[in-house]
């Protein structure tokens, strides 16, 4: 195919993201908003589109499908526009919503001078941020292509591993049933009397507050705040009010929680409980594995210099004695693993993004949050790039590693060692101490 072809298969699937990208800010992010700001949805779905079709490009890569020279010539387009909405577009128009949102003083001009000044105060930090680490060659230009796509994998890589080390401790928590506190219906009917029996004393302290006001108001209209007995009363009134509406709070959240961990108690008997009560203990021995394999990586410095699948097959070659096409199977698994990698990051990053918008997100704020997450998850899917890399086989990572130009590939794999480590086992301290804080070692 010729380059007019190959362009036309890359522009359609490009509108089929972009598309996708649209819906699922319609639909999700902002299904409970009424007003739209077109600009930041176009930003958004524009990002999403063009974070695809990187993906999409390593897929093809792997498949051999378009011409070599095409494809080198759209990774470079598509990186191109995916640096110029990740360093310059997204961050001005955070700039600029930040200060049109929260009443800034000055007309159109005046904010968007304010919006380049914040942006150029971005650009600067941007640029720091490389500094300390050794993520290029020395030899490239100070505005090359390699120093920006260096600088966005360093924050990129950081978020991918805080993400995958919290994930790998948290989906074993939440799915195995071995975590699962049992809670008896008495349990809970015991903290519902309780809230009960609360929500009484507050009426009863709410209705003598009332009639303590209205019995002194009676008997000395107009002075009855000069008698310090009378107004020692009312205070006493209020604070025990205040502190019984503190403790039904404290109850109602109580309730809720056992509530929920009763409704886990039931799904966990399920055959879809079971099913994901296995893949916990399946994704428990993974973490294990993969903090072994990063601790051991840190201590020795070391990184893979071959991919898992062409390593598997190798073994599978020369230590169990099978003739197997190795250059044949490695492009046809690694296909495979490539797409499960990809399909994964897309749901669980979107699924990420829904939760921390719903978390933090109001009708004032909305527009700003969502070209936060707009630009995360563009630096995200370039470093899932720069990590998938390691993942394809050496024939298929060339031109990959062409079009990202000389950079310290072993560093970024170590970077994420490291903050993968320190966030699995903060969250495994969190979690466990999180554990212990639950409803039933109050309830006795």
């Amino acid at each position: 195919m010729g380059l007019l072809e190959d362009s036309v298969i890359i522009v359609v699937s490009q509108l089929f993201f972009f598309v996708g990208g649209w819906i699922f800010f319609v639909k999700q992010l902002f299904k409970d908003y009424e007003v739209h700001h077109r600009l930041v949805q176009l930003i958004f779905s524009i990002t999403f589109a063009l974070s695809c079709t990187l993906f999409e490009l390593i897929i093809f890569e792997i498949l051999g499908v378009l011409d070599p020279s095409s494809r080198y010539i759209h990774w470079l387009i598509v990186l191109t526009m995916i640096l110029f909405m990740t360093i310059v577009c997204t961050p001005f128009y955070i700039g600029y919503f930040i200060i049109s949102n929260f009443g800034m003083i000055g007309g159109k001009i005046v904010q968007r001078v304010m919006s380049f000044c914040i942006w150029l105060l971005y650009l600067y930090l941007f640029w720091r941020v490389g500094d300390p680490f050794p993520i290029i060659s020395p030899r490239h230009g100070t505005f090359s292509m390699e120093q920006a796509i260096s600088r966005i994998g360093v924050v990129g890589v950081t978020v991918m591993a805080l993400l995958s080390g919290f994930g790998a401790v948290n989906y074993p928590y939440t799915s195995m049933a071995l975590f699962i506190r049992p809670v008896k219906r008495s349990d809970i009917q015991g903290v519902e009397k309780k809230l009960l029996q609360t929500l009484d004393m507050v009426l009863v302290k709410k209705r003598r507050l009332a009639v303590t006001k209205r019995d002194n108001v009676l008997s000395n209209p107009g002075f009855w705040n000069m008698f310090p007995g009378s107004k020692n009363v009312v205070n006493t009134l209020l604070e025990e009010i205040v502190s019984l509406v503190e403790l039904s709070r404290h109850l109602f959240l109580e309730v809720a929680e056992l509530r929920t961990m009763e409704e886990r108690v039931e799904w966990s008997k399920s055959w879809r409980g079971k099913y994901f009560n296995f893949l916990g203990y399946f994704f428990s021995l993974y973490c294990i594995w993969k903090i072994f394999i990063c601790t051991v990586n840190i201590v020795l410095d070391r990184v893979g210099r071959v991919d898992p699948v062409t390593r598997s097959l190798e073994i599978c070659v020369h230590w169990m004695g099978l003739e197997i096409d190795v250059r044949f199977w490695s492009q046809h698994v690694s296909f495979i693993l490539v797409g499960c990698i990809v399909l994964t990051s897309i749901r669980g990053l979107l699924l990420t993004l829904t939760k921390f918008f719903y978390a933090i997100s109001s009708s004032k704020s909305s527009n700003i949050i969502v070209l936060i997450l707009a630009q995360i998850m563009a630096m995200y899917f370039v470093s899932s790039v720069l990590l998938m890399r390691m993942n394809m086989p050496p024939e298929y990572r060339l031109q990959v590693t062409e079009v990202l130009g000389d950079l310290e590939f072993n560093f970024y794999h170590r970077w994420f060692d490291v903050i993968f480590l320190v966030s699995a086992l903060s969250s495994i301290l969190f979690l466990f101490l999180a554990h212990k804080q639950t409803p039933t070692a109050h309830m006795t």
